[in-house]
């Protein structure tokens, strides 16, 4: 995992619509970037309708949200419109940006051993440091903890 109080690392991918976004394109607002390993498997999309509840709040936090996975931008239209996703969803489907932040990991699967994508959420702030990082994070609490950590950068 990449180090606290250090630069997130730019890169650019294709969201849901084929359009490049930057993470460079959100300086000046806080960043919620979370990994996940796959569209419509259970745990990845209980975390997306989680973001999706409290997006609204997340908002005012002058904080965006960013979902990244190996998906195609077809494959992450479908499943933004499927649960009526707010916010953004990159493709990495080479997953250059996901081994770029360290969350290519060696997980256990039905007894085997695979090279796989761990849940993992960083918050980055307005100037592009990594202020807080979470690895193997619990689909269901991974967006309140986030909007607690948000609320708390206030004080």
């Amino acid at each position: 995992m990449l180090p606290l109080q250090t630069k997130a690392p730019d890169f650019t991918l294709q969201d849901k619509d084929g359009k490049e976004v930057s993470l460079s394109d959100f300086r000046g607002r806080r960043v919620v970037l979370y990994f996940y390993s796959k569209d419509g498997t259970s745990g990845c999309t209980t975390q997306a309708q989680t973001y999706r509840d409290l997006y609204p709040q997340i908002e005012q936090e002058n904080a965006v949200v960013i979902g990244i996975s190996k998906n195609t931008p077809k494959q992450h239209a479908n499943f933004a419109q499927k649960h009526e996703l707010p916010f953004i969803l990159l493709a990495d489907p080479d997953l250059a940006v996901e081994n770029l932040y360290d969350v290519i990991k060696e997980k256990n699967m039905y007894g085997k051993k695979v090279m796989g994508t761990v849940r993992t959420t960083f918050l980055i702030d307005e100037e592009g440091i990594i202020v807080r990082a979470y690895e193997k994070v619990k689909p269901a609490v991974d967006a309140s903890i986030l909007l607690d950590d948000l609320k708390a950068m206030d004080e």
